[in-house]
């Protein structure tokens, strides 16, 4: 089993009832077991426009194959009404592989670990509630790091508002 860490984002219809259908489907694939998931966090959309998003990361533990996750990740938001019309398009599911063990991956469909992960508070402030410990290369102090994109990004934790 190898330990995953999965964003999740919405930013059109119920956010809230999809992420929390997205994480039930998500605890129910095969060969994997549900860990738990952070807090949710509002944020404005990077490079886009539209309304605000409701973003989490969820952790588990998984026999799947890189690949494999991330194609059970694509089925569930095809499930939920998932297009791709351009780049950054507001979304009614964002599922994405975060970090998969300690796996270095760089293909044409995935790269692990998510190459924008640290320059998106929206991903690292919930990765880093998860996984306290979490280093990056070239940023000495992560957590300042998050804090200071937070501020950039304008991203808040639902239960500070």
């Amino acid at each position: 089993m190898h330990t995953a860490y999965l964003a999740l984002g919405a930013n059109l219809g119920d956010a809230h009832a999809t992420l929390e259908a997205a994480c039930a489907a998500i605890a129910a694939l095969p060969e994997t077991r549900w860990q738990r998931r952070s807090s949710w966090y509002r944020s404005r959309p990077v490079e886009s426009t539209g309304p605000d998003y409701v973003n989490g990361v969820a952790e588990v533990q998984t026999a799947l194959a890189p690949l494999a996750l991330l194609d059970a990740l694509q089925a569930i938001e095809l499930q939920h009404g998932r297009e791709r019309p351009y780049r950054n398009a507001p979304r009614t599911l964002d599922l994405d592989l975060l970090l998969y063990g300690d796996l270095h991956l760089d293909s044409e469909r995935l790269v692990i670990p998510h190459p924008r992960l640290a320059e998106r508070a929206f991903v690292l402030l919930p990765l880093l509630e998860l996984r306290p410990s979490l280093t990056w290369p070239g940023v000495p102090d992560l957590p300042a790091h998050a804090a200071e994109l937070a501020q950039h990004q304008g991203i808040e934790r639902e239960d500070d508002l």
